[in-house]
């Protein structure tokens, strides 16, 4: 299996005195003699230790999977749902994704799906190594271990998340022997789930003493992030009392947290409705700053990718995230994400990529007092939002809303709150099972089977053991 190849070796580059563990493809040789020493080496000091684990922070903000960019969740999953749409009807990459008719073969379309499923296995291979450090490390003190193993098990988690939530069916890798991955077949997403579940409920209880961050970053995964995720995947199994429970513990800690009044504070660094962002990496000779997000989502006339005039069309003219988060190419007349205003700087930061973040938490509470009756209380929590966006409150306009038109409601708030960010939209249509009915419409090549993206070709050539989705 090549996204788990005997190039991986571990590589350490000294910058600015500390050390940190670079591109994955360069992560661990495993065939190498040297491998366990320097595995040893890495983890014998708790210096090295926390920098492994900075290590993976930074792969994440560069890694396809997860930065933002051309072949991220972002976009990707954005194009598979009603979000978004090309700027040219002649384009082969993105164009496939919003018709969902991806190839798993040889095309531009399935290079970019090749590239989201690669390098997520590269952060889980990074994450497996780190465990293992961690495990046989004798020198790293209990606490310092509880730590950083409940931050790379969060990691795990998350991405494993995502990967069942697109592939199904995916390989559960959960050691860096090579030999044994090579050959690995697929499991079933409820075995994958299971997984997801036992690497949270880890890292909540090794985090259980970190509700701050270090240094005032929220860059860190504290217990406030491993319950936001937790309390998300509570919601897609469907226990509404445990997904209200869990996001309510986040809601109430609001010495750290808040839903900010003005929506152009939201996406800054270490905003206080942020409860996990990941921080740019200083790029090139010229040392730029923005994020990936904000440099992919700039809307200038060379964008391959708009907001969809469907989307569009949903956005009351005052609500705030139409007038603060989007933008608008005149000369080519296309609506564009602006969450991120940062696209071309260097020098400081000020924009960090948001993972998740307050509001998120305040729409999973809402869906879930919703489904268990609590409409009054569920109405409470989505005029949160719509008060910061400046609409009008449900509880003053139709207080004795229904159980499903209140569900509706949600979804549609879901939708202008979280858009542009980590595929919740295409989630929530499949989650929901209003896939087909939202996306037949406006997409006529559109199948049942469509729900799940290929397993790319480029590893099922080389593993025999993988199989692919039906309809591919």
């Amino acid at each position: 299996m090549n996204i788990i190849s005997k190039k991986f070796k571990i590589r350490l580059l000294s910058i600015l005195g500390c050390f940190i563990i670079v591109s994955c493809e360069d992560f661990v040789e495993v065939d190498s003699p040297n491998y366990k020493m320097d595995s040893q080496t890495v983890f014998d000091k708790e210096e090295t230790a926390k920098a492994a684990v900075k290590g993976i922070y930074n792969e994440l903000f560069n890694s396809d999977f997860s930065n933002g960019y051309t072949n991220s969740i972002s976009v990707l999953a954005g194009m598979s749902s009603d979000i978004f749409e090309t700027t040219s009807v002649t384009d082969t990459r993105y164009g496939p994704f919003q018709q969902n008719e991806i190839s798993p073969g040889q095309t531009p379309d399935a290079t970019a799906n090749f590239n989201l499923w690669s390098s997520a296995y590269r952060i889980i291979f990074m994450c497996n190594s780190a465990l293992e450090g961690i495990e046989n490390s004798q020198s790293i003190s209990e606490a310092t271990s509880e730590i950083l193993e409940g931050q790379v098990r969060f990691v795990r988690a998350f991405t494993y998340l995502y990967l069942t939530n697109l592939y199904g069916d995916v390989p559960l890798i959960l050691t860096t022997d090579y030999r044994r991955n090579a050959t690995i077949s697929r499991n079933s997403s409820a075995r994958v789930f299971e997984q997801v579940i036992t690497d949270l409920d880890m890292a909540i209880s090794f985090l259980e003493t970190v509700g701050d961050y270090e240094n005032l970053e929220r860059t860190n995964v504290n217990l406030y992030a491993a319950l936001a995720l937790r309390a998300r995947v509570y919601l897609y199994q469907q226990q509404w009392e445990k997904a209200e429970k869990l996001s309510s513990l986040v809601i109430n800690q609001t010495s750290t947290y808040e839903i900010l009044e003005n929506p152009d504070q939201v996406f800054l660094k270490n905003s206080r409705e942020a409860i996990w962002q990941i921080t740019p990496i200083p790029i090139g000779t010229f040392q730029f700053t923005y994020t990936w997000d904000g440099y992919f989502f700039r809307g200038n006339v060379n964008s391959p990718v708009k907001l969809s005039s469907n989307f569009i069309s949903t956005m009351d003219s005052q609500d705030k995230r139409l007038l603060n988060w989007i933008g608008f190419n005149e000369s080519r007349e296309f609506y564009y994400p602006q969450k991120y205003k940062d696209s071309r700087s260097r020098g400081n930061i000020t924009e960090y990529s948001m993972v998740l973040r307050l509001a998120e938490q305040y729409l999973i509470r809402a869906e879930a007092k919703a489904m268990q009756g609590k409409l009054v209380s569920a109405i409470e929590d989505i005029d949160v939002l719509r008060y910061r966006a400046g609409l009008g409150l449900i509880s003053d306009s139709n207080p004795q809303i229904g159980k499903e038109p209140l569900l509706e409601a949600i979804r549609n708030e879901r939708k202008r709150e979280l858009f542009s960010e980590w595929g919740h939209r295409w989630f929530d249509l499949k989650r929901t099972e209003k896939a087909a009915e939202i996306l037949a419409p406006i997409k006529p090549l559109w199948e049942d089977t469509d729900v799940l993206y290929p397993i790319p070709d480029e590893d099922r050539s080389k593993n025999p053991n993988l199989t692919q989705n039906i309809g591919y």
